[in-house]
């Protein structure tokens, strides 16, 4: 039986067709106080999943499965931009297959039956992981929701700021004048709430 997804904690998504190790590892995440939601197949899991504001999260996916594969299931969320660091569990691995997995973002790949100290090692890096891009995309969020309060000329002043131009180049680069540069300029540090060129470029720099 599938889980609900919900949104309000960290979670560890488990998607495997067998429903022994769903259990199993249901069992040894929860008793090491994680949150755990598990799936029989990559097509409940993708109907469970919000394509956004998901929370922090890490999938343990099984390789090999009826329907979607695990690794088709890889292919989808990259595809769907969806950044969830991924273990791949299964008991038909190989090299090349475990290669081919970490080349598109895997974290991990590990053969059943698993060793549980190195899963839940590798469950904590993941989470690390997924806590660390729900940072920078917090980050990445506020400084588009500042820059969008700029006008289409403030931004292209802001644009030859960060390129290093001068106010007088700036001038000349748009055909006004030096004090009406100057007055761009204290306008988009005050919308920006910043208040040097330093703090204007790390926020300019942090939405890339």
């Amino acid at each position: 039986m599938s889980s609900p997804v919900t949104t309000t904690a960290e979670t560890v998504f488990v998607v495997d067709d067998d429903e022994a190790v769903r259990d199993s590892l249901r069992w040894l995440l929860e008793a090491n106080g994680y949150r755990v939601q598990t799936y029989a197949s990559a097509e409940q899991f993708l109907d469970a999943y919000p394509n956004a504001a998901a929370g922090v999260g890490c999938l343990i996916l099984d390789v090999r499965m009826q329907g979607m594969s695990g690794l088709e299931l890889q292919e989808r969320l990259i595809a769907d931009n969806v950044q969830l660091p991924i273990i791949f569990v299964t008991g038909h691995g190989d090299v090349p297959m475990a290669v081919s997995t970490m080349k598109k973002g895997a974290m991990d790949f590990i053969e059943k039956p698993f060793d549980e100290a190195e899963l839940r090692k590798l469950v904590e890096r993941m989470l690390d992981k997924a806590r660390a891009e729900s940072g920078e995309q917090q980050i990445q969020k506020a400084a588009a929701e500042r820059l969008g309060k700029l006008t289409a000329r403030e931004h292209q002043v802001l644009e030859r700021i960060i390129a290093g131009r001068l106010n007088k180049q700036i001038a000349d680069d748009l055909g006004i004048s030096i004090k009406t540069v100057e007055a761009h300029r204290a306008n988009i540090m005050e919308k920006l709430n910043v208040n040097t060129v330093a703090d204007l470029l790390r926020l300019a720099l942090s939405k890339k």
